[in-house]
């Protein structure tokens, strides 16, 4: 049987875990193929994030092994920084740096963040846990969260920082029960994220069809960046030409398609270059580099330094400033 200590709502697959009733079925919630689940204290796991779906801590409360966890990658996460100053320089400095900053850090990031002596929120959510079929709302989380890039922040007024708040409080209060309802849970997850939008909306406009193509293409790239590297694939797939789809994407992100999946290979070769132990060797074949040089031209073409330099840099950065972020 599998084991769990984490007090958390996980998916798990009916094929590969034994359930004991008198221990489980309190905090159990039927799904297709899937357990959704409210893990109990008493049990321990062999990993912290594996299966779950959404993770909600006080930063003075977040346990430092979430940090390194290697599921952390899959999550988007939430860190709500209160009445601080903000984790990144900050270039118009024409109000009170001190308030509340909300980062908005899509999966796969490459960055480490700190929080030590931080007073705030993280929340932290699988995108299996929104709506799958409401693809403007999905959209609208893709860009707030910058999912080309490595974070995006957000400066509350008081306004918007109360009732923000409202709405992560029930939703927290909700995700503490032990036998807490998913549903509800889900829905006060989109309101939360529906007013982060709102508070982001002025840099947004109308959806049409090219910011909708924009989402498919991303969706695409998500699951074919390992093995496929030609716009021409992606092109097709969407029904439209190579060209067409390019000049989308210069309008709606600035880059070309090979740019933006050139961009994908970098940040996850700097995730993994940096999370996992393997050595860049090993990085190379996991990318579809046929050998080592190769793949270091290419980091290097991208990024303007090998990944030597970079893991250096990185840990560099990650020693000298303990609150910020890469």
């Amino acid at each position: 049987m599998h084991k769990f200590s984490w007090l958390e709502l996980v998916a798990i697959p009916l094929n590969i875990v034994e359930i004991e009733e008198d221990l489980w079925m309190d905090n159990v919630y039927k799904i297709p193929n899937y357990y959704l689940c409210r893990m109990l204290p008493t049990v321990t796991p062999e990993t912290r994030l594996e299966g779950a779906l959404i993770f909600m801590r006080n930063l003075s409360e977040c346990p430092p092994s979430y940090l390194n966890d290697p599921g952390r990658k899959d999550f988007f996460e939430i860190v709500w920084l209160k009445g601080e100053n903000p984790l990144h320089d900050v270039q118009m400095r024409d109000f009170d740096m001190k308030g509340d900053w909300i980062y908005l850090i899509p999966p796969y990031r490459v960055h480490q963040l700190n929080k030590a002596g931080k007073n705030g929120e993280l929340l932290s959510f699988k995108r299996e846990i929104l709506e799958e079929g409401d693809k403007e709302f999905l959209l609208d989380i893709f860009k707030i969260f910058n999912v080309q890039g490595e974070f995006s922040c957000l400066r509350l007024d008081q306004d918007a920082a109360d009732d923000l708040n409202g709405v992560y409080r029930l939703l927290n209060l909700e995700y503490q029960k032990q036998q807490a309802d998913t549903i509800i849970v889900k829905a006060l997850l989109k309101v939360f994220l529906l007013k982060l939008i709102k508070v982001k909306e002025e840099e947004f406009t109308g959806h049409d069809i090219h910011q909708k193509r924009v989402y498919e293409f991303l969706m695409l790239l998500e699951s074919n960046y390992l093995m496929v590297r030609n716009i021409d694939f992606y092109a097709a797939k969407l029904d439209i030409s190579s060209k067409r789809l390019n000049q989308i994407l210069k309008e709606k992100l600035h880059k070309t398609g090979t740019q933006i999946i050139h961009d994908r290979i970098i940040l996850e070769a700097k995730r993994l270059i940096i999370h996992s132990e393997h050595t860049i060797k090993e990085i190379s074949y996991e990318l579809g580099f046929s050998d080592r040089p190769y793949f270091s031209r290419f980091f290097k073409k991208q990024t303007g330094q090998t990944p030597e330099m970079f893991l250096k840099q990185a840990h560099n950065h990650t020693r000298l400033n303990s609150n910020t972020l890469i």
